[in-house]
């Protein structure tokens, strides 16, 4: 992943394009191919085959568990983050006189639950200053109504990282019995997650974690099992699915195996495990150090060509992300698809994200032809 031939050698479809869009798609190793195969091959056992099918699922507990300094039993898995974050509000069940506080850098699926609610709870938005969220814009939204605050760890609006430490004192100061629930999908397996006192841990699977669509990772340390535990039927996570007494009540697992509800996306986890452990071998801090500098000379050739990123460079807090805004980043984005450098492009925001796959070269091909397309 970090020098040319193993590159090369483990991610072949990188050989002929210039790829920073790992923000929204990876592309993964072909140690998950070989997952898949797998999966497929244990498929064809049919009902035998189900004996993988589980022990790869514990497998994928195990690894992901410790890439979130958690225990296995305290993580599970349903199918995306929208799917995570609505069970976590059969959790809370919260009501009017309840309220939750978001920030205006978060994604829709962290989001929108608390808006679609049966009983909405009051949506209490965080407000970003400059591309960044300050603690003293937090501080007036935080009383003892605060039931949940949503954050992400690494904003997939501009690669805002969250000064955690700040953050969690004042949340824990002012709004004590607030549940604190961090999105770490932009931020699992490129930078080194650790968010001491976090309540709930919620990730896909197919960014920089290097998988495939179809999973989500759900972490709940055990101090919150009873507290969070969902109120979905189900069977996969009930105690008692085949029991005598089924049809009386439900008794679900608590804490994070609450959320997986039915049978397992196998296939989705059979590639995570492969994807982490491949990361794992590398290690994240190597690829941090890889990848970082890249970012940073991101943000610095933007500036010298007159493009400025829509969050400001933090040394001790860096991310795989880059944005910015122009009102030509239509024409931007399509200099840099006919050079077949890939990014993303939305409502006139471009991102770019930098992985331990990425090169120098990548960033100065994709520096040269922004600062093309601006002379035209």
């Amino acid at each position: 992943m970090l020098t040319d031939p193993s590159r090369l050698a483990e991610f072949p479809a990188l050989g002929d394009k210039t790829y920073l869009n790992t923000a929204a798609e990876s592309i993964p190793p072909l140690c998950v191919g070989e997952a898949i195969d797998a999966y497929w091959m244990d498929k064809q056992q049919g009902m035998r085959g189900r004996d993988a099918h589980f022990a790869a699922v514990e497998a994928c507990r195990e690894i992901s568990a410790e890439f979130l300094g958690l225990q296995p039993r305290e993580v599970s898995f349903c199918s995306c983050t929208s799917e995570a974050y609505n069970l976590l509000g059969t959790a809370l069940d919260l009501g009017p006189e309840d309220q939750v506080v978001v920030s205006d850098l978060d994604f829709p699926a962290g989001v929108t639950p608390w808006l679609r609610a049966a009983r909405p709870p009051q949506v209490r938005i965080w407000k970003s200053d400059d591309g960044e969220l300050q603690r003293l814009n937090l501080v007036g939204l935080l009383n003892e109504k605060t039931k949940l605050v949503q954050v992400s760890l690494v904003s997939f609006l501009n690669g805002h990282r969250l000064d955690w430490a700040p953050f969690h004192e004042a949340v824990r100061r002012l709004a004590r019995n607030a549940i604190i629930a961090v999105d770490v999908t932009q931020a699992l397996g490129r930078i080194v997650i650790d968010c001491p006192g976090a309540d709930v841990f919620i990730s896909s699977t197919h960014k920089w974690t290097l998988g495939i669509h179809g999973g989500c990772i759900i972490g709940i340390p055990e101090r919150n099992a009873n507290r969070l535990t969902t109120h979905a039927g189900g069977w996969y996570h009930l105690e008692n699915a085949f029991d005598s007494d089924r049809f009386q009540h439900a008794k679900p697992m608590p804490g994070a195996r609450s959320f997986s509800v039915g049978m397992p996306n196998f296939i989705s986890l059979y590639a995570l495990n492969a994807s982490l452990r491949y990361l794992q071998s590398i290690g994240v801090p190597l690829i941090q150090s890889h990848a970082d500098p890249l970012v940073k000379t991101l943000h610095q050739g933007l500036a010298e060509i007159g493009v400025r990123p829509m969050c400001p460079w933090h040394d001790e807090r860096p991310t795989g992300i880059v944005s910015f805004q122009h009102e030509h980043a239509a024409a931007i984005h399509a200099a840099l698809e006919e050079a077949n450098v890939h990014v993303m492009h939305q409502a006139g925001r471009i991102r770019l994200s930098v992985h331990g796959y990425n090169t120098e070269n990548d960033i100065q091909r994709a520096l040269e032809v922004i600062n093309d397309a601006l002379k035209l």
